[in-house]
């Protein structure tokens, strides 16, 4: 025996030695794929049986096989319907009951319902931004009455830097 080929059975053995728990776990898992495939048929020959007794003992089908495949990240389209009827939870206000117990945004001809401090979410941060500035006029009163205040409308681009410095003028010298 040459002392080259006592080296090369020396790393061979080493080598099995080394893999013989991964070929071991690899037996395994390929005796699980079977079992999974098995039970994957299974399922496939249940599902028409399911989708229509299902229903009847109150099981949903999933809404991933309704809807179709998805991207990663997106819900499926029921599922903020389906977490509003169980009760979970929601965020933001809920909506008034009835059109009884809303009132309508304080602003002439908004129309929509108010939110906070009697206007709608867009006059209430217009309302925030110009106490921001200190530029809120005096009409525009917190829980005013609805379609009691006159709309503002706001300088933009020159006009808005300039109206904001002088603005910060007043508010410091007075």
């Amino acid at each position: 025996m040459s002392v080259d080929k006592a080296f090369r059975d020396m790393i061979r053995n080493e080598i099995d030695a080394q893999l013989r728990p991964l070929r071991d776990v690899v037996s395994r898992l390929e005796a699980g794929t079977a079992d999974l495939d098995a039970l994957r048929s299974v399922a496939e020959r249940l599902a028409p049986l399911a989708e229509v007794v299902g229903p009847l003992f109150g099981a949903n089908a999933p809404a991933a096989a309704k809807a179709g495949r998805r991207g990663p990240g997106r819900p499926p389209a029921r599922a903020a319907v389906s977490a509003a009827a169980v009760g979970g939870k929601r965020r933001g206000r809920k909506p008034a009951a009835g059109t009884e117990g809303s009132r309508a945004c304080a602003i002439i001809g908004c129309g929509k319902p108010s939110r906070t401090k009697g206007y709608c979410a867009a006059h209430y941060q217009k309302l925030r931004m110009l106490e921001k500035t200190n530029r809120r006029p005096s009409a525009w009163k917190d829980y005013a009455e609805p379609d009691s205040v006159e709309d503002i409308k706001l300088p933009r681009g020159r006009a808005a830097s300039k109206a904001l410095a002088a603005a910060a003028q007043a508010g410091s010298a007075g």
